[in-house]
């Protein structure tokens, strides 16, 4: 993410439990997907299970700015 956006993230994380909620299991998705770019080799089942990881990521960022959008700054 853009630092102008973490920015607004860390500004209203306090106030919205469902924002923490989106951004904590980004992260955690992120942490995962660091872990399979770390192999050499990805046989095909975990091929299919980095490719879940990866939109199950984008669904949290799209849940995460949609609730930025609520925010007018």
């Amino acid at each position: 993410m853009e630092k102008a956006e973490l920015l607004l993230i860390e500004k209203h994380i306090h106030r919205n439990e469902e924002l923490k909620r989106h951004v904590e299991n980004h992260r955690r998705l992120e942490e995962a997907l660091v872990e399979f770019n770390r192999r050499r080799y990805l046989g095909p089942e975990e091929q299919v299970e980095k490719k879940n990881l990866q939109k199950r990521k984008l669904r949290e960022k799209e849940q995460i700015f949609r609730i930025l959008e609520k925010y007018p700054d």
